[in-house]
């Protein structure tokens, strides 16, 4: 299904720095805690991540990630998440997360 670039635009991806990352033990699958700088304009925003399988707390601190920052947030368990971290599944299905190749600035928009 072909959609518009207006539609397109009307999904908000971000960069950002992780700068805290937590163990999720309450979460049904993996999952880590993460906090994410997106800059003075959205500022910092938590996010559950069913990262565990290729990422540790250390290697996730101070990585860039892209995320969507204009969804609604959702209550996953106890934790609210209000940003979704993305990734691509590796051959087995687990997350690879997206990222730059270069440092940019925190809260550049995706286009």
């Amino acid at each position: 299904m072909a959609i518009s670039f207006d539609d397109f635009m009307k999904v908000d991806i971000r960069v950002g720095t992780i700068t805290g990352v937590e163990p999720f033990p309450e979460a049904r699958k993996p999952a880590f805690k993460l906090k994410i700088d997106f800059g003075p304009e959205i500022g910092v925003k938590k996010s559950s991540a069913q990262v565990t399988t290729h990422y540790t707390p250390e290697t996730l601190m101070g990585r860039q990630v892209a995320a969507v920052v204009n969804f609604p947030p959702r209550q996953i368990g106890p934790f609210m998440s209000e940003v979704l971290t993305l990734g691509f599944p590796d051959a087995s299905g687990e997350v690879v997360l997206l990222a730059v190749d270069h440092k940019v600035p925190n809260g550049g928009r995706m286009y």
